[in-house]
This record gives C-alpha cells, sequence and structure tokens, in this order.
C-alpha cells in the first residue's frame, strides 16, 4: 500500500532543499494564473461598466438623427442638415408600435456664465419627456412643465458638473445664468450620472425646446429638432419601433424606395451587444495568452523534474534497493510536480488579485471577482502539474536499481 504521507513529505524536503530551482519552476505558472486572474477580473470589470453606462443612456433607447449635409462636396458631419421636425416626434409617438416616449429636441455648444464665472457646456432643447427618456433625476428644485416649453419660458436645469464649474458651494437653484447674453432662471440641478465613457453626463444645461429655438440657437426652419429620442418599451421591443420609425420617417418625408433616407436611426440595445462582444473577445484573446503561459510553466516543470531525476538517479536506486516500487517512485514525483504547480497556483491567484486592483485603482475603472474563475485557474494550475510531471515520474520509475545505484 503506498503511504502518501511519507511521499508527501519526501516530495516537500526536496523541493526545500532545491528551493532557487523550485521558485524558478514555479514562475511560469505564477505568471499564467495571475494573467487570467487579473484578466477575467479587468474584462468583467469593464463589461459591468459598459452595461452600467448603457443602462444610465438608455438600452432600449433608439437615436434619430438629422441626415448628413453637404458643403463643397464635404460632409458637415451627422444631424447638421434640418430634416427631423416636433411633428415627427409627435408622428412616431402616435404611430409606432412598442414605443414608450417620445423627446424631440435640439443642441448645441454654448458658453454659460454666472458672475465671473464661465463654462464651455452643451445646451439641450428639450421636452418633458426628456428627463425620463434619458433616465435623469432632478436631485433639487424641480423639473420643466409644459407650460414652460408652450411659453417659451427662460428657465433651466443643469448637471452637476455645470453646478460645480459655475455655482461652487452656492446653491445654483433660483440663481440667474446666462446663456450668451439671454439670462435663464435656475429652476433645478440633476442628480449625478458620472461618465459614460470619454462623455461626462453630468455637463448639461437643459432648457425648453421653444426657448431654445426661438431665443438661443435661432433657426431657418421652425419646428426643426436635430435628434429625436425613442424609448422603446423593453430592449425586445427596440427592434420593432426602430422599423416602424423608419417607416413613418420615409412617408412623412416623401422618399421613394430607391431613395436613401435623410435621416439615420442608432439603436443603442444593438451598440451595446456588439461593445460587450468586443470586450468578451478581447477578454478571450488575453485569456488565451495567459493559457499559453500556463502551458509554457508547464513545459518548464516538466524539464525541471527531468533534471531531477537525472541529479537523483542514485537516491531513486537506493530506495528501490530498500523496497521502493516503481508505483512509489512515480507517485513521489508526480507529488513533486504537482506541489511545485499548486504553490505556483496559489501564489499566481494572490497575485492576479493585487494586479487587478492595483490597475483599478490607478485607472479608476472597476474591476469584478468571481470565486469560480478563480477555483478554475488553481484548479487548472494543479492539473498541469499532474499532466507535465507524468513524463517525468515514468521515466523515473523505469530506472534499473542496480544501473541507478551504480551511476555517477
Amino acid at each position: 500500500m503506498i503511504d502518501f504521507k511519507s511521499t508527501l513529505k519526501i516530495a516537500l524536503n526536496s523541493l526545500r532543499v532545491n528551493k532557487m530551482r523550485s521558485a524558478l519552476t514555479s514562475l511560469g505558472i505564477i505568471i499564467g494564473v495571475s494573467a487570467v486572474i487579473a484578466m477575467l477580473a479587468i474584462g468583467s470589470g469593464t463589461n459591468k461598466q459598459v452595461q452600467e453606462n448603457m443602462e444610465s443612456m438608455g438600452s432600449n433607447l433608439l437615436t434619430v438623427r438629422s441626415s448628413t449635409a453637404k458643403s463643397g462636396g464635404v460632409s458637415m458631419g451627422m444631424g447638421s442638415k434640418p430634416t427631423l421636425s416636433v411633428k415627427d416626434a409627435e408622428a412616431i409617438s402616435r404611430n409606432a408600435r412598442g414605443v414608450d416616449a417620445v423627446a424631440p429636441l435640439m443642441s448645441s455648444s454654448k458658453q454659460v456664465m454666472f458672475g465671473n464665472q464661465n463654462w464651455q457646456t452643451t445646451i439641450y432643447g428639450i421636452t418633458t419627456p426628456y428627463l425620463y427618456v434619458k433616465n435623469y433625476e432632478v436631485e433639487s428644485g424641480k423639473s420643466f412643465t409644459r407650460d414652460d416649453d408652450r411659453n417659451s419660458a427662460k428657465v433651466a436645469i443643469i448637471g452637476s458638473t455645470v453646478a460645480n464649474e459655475l455655482f461652487g458651494d452656492i446653491d445654483p437653484v433660483d440663481k440667474t445664468l446666462r446663456i450668451g447674453n439671454v439670462p435663464f432662471r435656475v429652476v433645478g440641478v440633476l442628480k449625478s450620472k458620472g461618465q459614460s465613457g470619454p462623455f461626462d453626463q453630468d455637463d448639461l444645461v437643459l432648457i425648453p425646446l421653444t426657448t431654445a429655438q426661438r431665443k438661443v440657437f435661432g433657426t431657418d426652419f421652425p419646428g426643426s429638432v436635430n435628434q429625436i429620442l425613442v424609448k422603446a418599451d423593453s430592449v425586445d421591443d427596440s427592434s420593432i419601433a426602430e422599423k416602424d420609425v423608419e417607416e413613418i420617417l420615409r412617408a412623412r418625408h416623401n422618399l421613394g424606395k430607391s431613395q436613401d433616407n435623410d435621416f439615420e436611426i442608432r439603436n443603442n440595445a444593438e451598440f451595446q451587444e456588439s461593445l460587450k462582444a468586443n470586450v468578451r473577445s478581447i477578454t478571450v484573446f488575453l485569456i488565451f495568452v495567459a493559457a499559453i503561459s500556463l502551458l509554457v510553466g508547464g513545459i518548464g516543470v516538466m524539464n525541471i523534474m527531468l533534471v531531477s531525476v537525472t541529479e537523483r538517479t542514485k537516491e531513486i536506486g537506493i530506495r528501490m534497493a530498500i523496497g521502493a516500487r516503481a508505483q512509489d517512485i512515480r507517485l513521489q514525483f508526480l507529488v513533486e510536480a504537482l506541489v511545485l504547480a499548486l504553490v505556483g497556483g496559489l501564489i499566481g491567484v494572490i497575485t492576479g488579485i493585487a494586479i487587478a486592483l492595483i490597475f483599478s485603482a490607478v485607472s479608476s475603472r472597476p474591476v469584478v471577482f468571481t470565486l469560480m474563475p478563480i477555483l478554475i485557474s488553481f484548479s487548472f494550475s494543479g492539473l498541469v502539474g499532474i499532466v507535465f510531471g507524468l513524463y517525468p515520474a515514468y521515466k523515473a520509475s523505469l530506472l534499473n536499481p542496480i544501473d541507478a545505484l551504480r551511476y555517477e
């Protein structure tokens, strides 16, 4: 019967005698496991951040933009040709299936001022459904009313970034800021939503749409807007809503079958899935690279164990001479390889967690640790030790005791 306890003791003693060699042997395993743990944590964190950003923007949101105008054959950018109107938004709200709310808007970058403070931000001319469609909440003060839009009231709701930059510690509510030369009374401050990729979702000023059209932006096309936001009832309904929106706008704009759309529709749900798929692909690639590191580490274990068999040939001969069987020799070297791999795996797990946490601290990006990948990585490191320790163990067990005792 194999005495596993004494075999483990002999294996540990052998590894302890050759500490530097054992450490170098485990290095490949450490690098591979730490890379897997760190990449999965960073990838999962990025995936979570993408999902949260998209949800904050509205994952079941359609963004309809005006067509691209051209000047001298040069594209002026999406939304530069006023092909959309408030009437289009009303038609979508009445006739499109799977639509929860519709919000037409105009936007442009403008300078805003309060006292001797000024700030460049984006001004949005909106209707009352906009806050609901974009998942914004008013933290202090109040929102617009339909009368504000009907009467072109000079009132504004500001984001927290604008509030901090213009007002500092002063409560902005009921204070007056200027957009250009037009004074606006601040009626509310939005609850912070933070960054969405490179975009600060709190760096904005909201004013009624009619006010924006008549007193801030000015337009040669009364009633025109450069965007229409469409909130679908659910993510599943967004495709149906997108199809209906396209049909309604083509009919209203009198576009023939051979004519291209004079508008663009972006489906946030499709964009979100595409982005998440890209993140997953990058994560899988990095894990593949880490798995190669584990493979290289396994080859290192096998090479060192083969060297160990050669160096300890006489020891093997003595053990066989006093009664050790071939299976005892095999087990001894397998246990040594397994211990090397598991110790490397454990250090790799700790190192991988540390790397991910350092990355999070430096980049201010979230990381997500889950138990299953850690267990799988650790178990896989043990499997690598067994697989790559088999051949050296088998080679050691085949040694002839007499030849082994004579080996110098």
